[in-house]
């Protein structure tokens, strides 16, 4: 569907352009637009870079084990089905982790991981379980305690207190983290 609506956006922008003799404008602004995203990928990279290294000797460490520990209890709760699988365990802890932190790219290819992980287990592989659909949730919710992402974008764009809003992103992401496992557990016990 997008593939249909940006291109229809772009054309009508330049239609509406020329009408209106502001090619020059849109020109100008094309390149501007490609100039910064390619200075923010540049300056986002080794935000991604170091914080990539840090999970990777995490999961190396003991480290990773004693916050598994920590987060053992909700864990069981969240995913009463793989108690008892310690790697599927890890590699859904490694992604929770990765989240908190506010590494969204270095959790995507832990919580591809531990799909791939968990689908494995899976008795019906056409229908999620339990755990696969939660898994999902919470990663879509993404509680995230330092949201480094964040900061490095408003850090690049000047802001004068790129952490100013870590309390809101706090609020914001515990609430819908709840209201979506509350919302999963409910809908999973009616169908």
């Amino acid at each position: 569907m997008l593939n249909i609506i940006w291109p229809i956006f772009i054309i009508v922008s330049f239609i509406y352009a020329i009408l209106n003799g502001k090619v020059s404008e849109v020109n100008n602004s094309v390149f501007e637009s490609t100039k910064s995203a390619v200075e923010l990928t540049i300056s986002l990279l080794g935000t991604m870079c170091l914080w990539n290294g840090i999970m990777q000797i995490a999961s190396k460490t003991s480290i990773v084990k004693h916050l598994s520990k920590l987060l053992n209890p909700i864990m069981n709760k969240l995913f009463p089905d793989i108690k008892k699988d310690e790697q599927v365990h890890q590699e859904i802890t490694m992604n929770i982790i990765a989240n908190i932190m506010g590494l969204g790219n270095a959790a995507t290819p832990l919580g591809l991981k531990a799909m791939k992980s968990m689908q494995k287990k899976n008795s019906n592989k056409n229908k999620l379980s339990n755990s696969m659909a939660i898994f999902i949730v919470l990663n879509t919710a993404s509680i995230q305690l330092i949201p480094t992402t964040v900061i490095a974008i408003r850090n690049s764009l000047g802001s004068t207190n790129p952490t100013g809003m870590i309390v809101p992103v706090w609020i914001a992401t515990i609430c819908a983290a709840i209201a979506a496992v509350l919302s999963a557990k409910l809908l999973m016990k009616k169908f």
